[in-house]
């Protein structure tokens, strides 16, 4: 593939971002070494793992990861039960400060915690002073152990606002609302921080979660004593719930900026976050499975699709897709897609007819002579659950038709993605 440059940079809140890729407040961006490493190979920006008050005492478990696989993926999600920064305050602005005045061109962004407004008033003027370049307000960690701090706080409006408002007293910089997912709407909390001074919303956060139970000592991973607890799922089974909210919050705050995360480990990834609204990307999960330098695959790949786009500037993306996202009730519900058996690739194993007979509308039937499916029009509803269990995506969409009684002209219609043959 030939080499394709184009401008990655964006502005977000009145900073200007080399590229759109930061790392998430997590893990990865622990302290200066693990920073200045992803500086150095190619991030936009870091966002500092969030940074608590002197009072609160950092105390992590061990173990305190545990992975979701599937069949032969080992790695569809992530349990974290990892807490805030576990270096002292000192330490922790200490690096701020390097940073920043060792890459005065990379964006840091410093997120917090605190258990009051004096805290949050008290660590926002903090931060400022120590050169971070926008401020993210942690409301939504899974696993604190204060109910005063995390994501009980991100369901509550009232709190958001007045921590929000106290972030704004002490400090001038952009500020970020970082939501939790382990709500029903967000919109009300998202309003309420931006009414209060907030500038964007950074989501999601992870989601609240048991991955496993453990069939012989009976309690969920990871043990740590025998026990275990509910912690924050990631990686790339979140990605759904995350644009999900992205695009609620874009419906419900009309040009809301957002900063998108959740499962984002491949350009096309990157893309999806960007077009539902996220100007900025962070990421954390995938990283810790490939390092700092998947970021360097995420550019190339959105450059790329830049280049097949026709568009000089990522922000000429950001968005495009939520007017295309629109009720359930108002899908078109006048047209049936058939799917379409290529008998050339066809492999004759049958898993559409299972999937079919056991989970659809029996509308494929199975020749077990010549071990070749075929599909019932008659029966058939065009849901296409038997081209997702295709291991050799032999069923592609085929003919399009009119439903009974319905009008209209089928060339009207634009069924197909860029995903899909076209067989008609």
């Amino acid at each position: 593939m030939a080499k394709v440059v184009k401008n990655l940079s964006v502005d977000f809140l009145g900073v200007h971002f080399p590229n759109p890729f930061c790392l998430s407040s997590s893990p990865v961006g622990n302290c200066y070494e693990m920073c200045a490493k992803a500086y150095d190979v190619g991030w936009g920006g870091v966002v500092f793992k969030t940074i608590g008050p002197t009072s609160f005492k950092v105390d992590e478990v061990s173990p305190r990861f545990d992975q979701l696989p599937k069949e032969a993926k080992p790695f569809i999600g992530f349990k974290n039960m990892e807490q805030i920064a576990e270096h002292s305050l000192e330490e922790n602005l200490r690096d701020l400060r390097r940073l920043k005045e060792e890459y005065p061109d990379r964006v840091l962004i410093a997120s917090i915690m605190g258990t009051c407004e004096k805290d949050w008033e008290e660590l926002a003027a903090l931060v400022t002073e120590a050169g971070a370049d926008m401020i993210e307000c942690n409301f939504s960690c899974p696993q604190m152990t204060s109910h005063a701090m995390g994501s009980d706080v991100g369901t509550n409006p009232e709190l958001c606002a007045k921590y929000c408002a106290a972030c704004k007293r002490a400090s001038s910089l952009p500020l970020l609302a970082k939501m939790t997912p382990n709500i029903t709407d967000m919109v009300p909390c998202a309003k309420a921080c931006m009414e209060a001074g907030a500038d964007g919303i950074a989501t999601i956060n992870t989601v609240k979660s048991i991955t496993d139970i453990d069939l012989d000592t009976k309690t969920a991973l990871p043990i740590v004593n025998g026990k275990s607890s509910i912690s924050g799922y990631s990686g790339k089974a979140v990605k759904p719930i995350a644009l999900r909210f992205i695009q609620q919050l874009r419906t419900g705050i009309e040009d809301l900026p957002i900063s998108g995360i959740g499962g984002i480990e491949t350009w096309e990834d990157a893309a999806e976050f960007i077009l539902c609204g996220a100007t900025t990307l962070q990421v954390t999960t995938s990283i810790m499975q490939y390092g700092y330098r998947v970021v360097e695959d995420m550019k190339d790949g959105l450059m790329h699709y830049m280049q097949e786009q026709g568009v000089d500037s990522l922000m000429d993306l950001v968005g495009v897709a939520n007017k295309n996202i629109i009720p359930a009730e108002e899908l078109d519900r006048d047209y049936i897609v058939y799917p379409h058996i290529d008998e050339e690739k066809c492999i004759g194993c049958g898993r559409c007819y299972v999937s079919c007979f056991d989970g659809a509308h029996q509308a494929i039937s199975f020749d077990s002579d010549t071990r070749k499916p075929s599909v019932d029009t008659k029966k058939c509803v065009g849901c296409h659950l038997c081209a997702l269990v295709c291991p050799v995506h032999a069923i592609t969409k085929g003919d399009v038709v009119l439903k009974e009684g319905r009008s209209g002209k089928i060339e009207d219609k634009k069924p197909f993605s860029r995903g899909w043959v076209e067989t008609m």
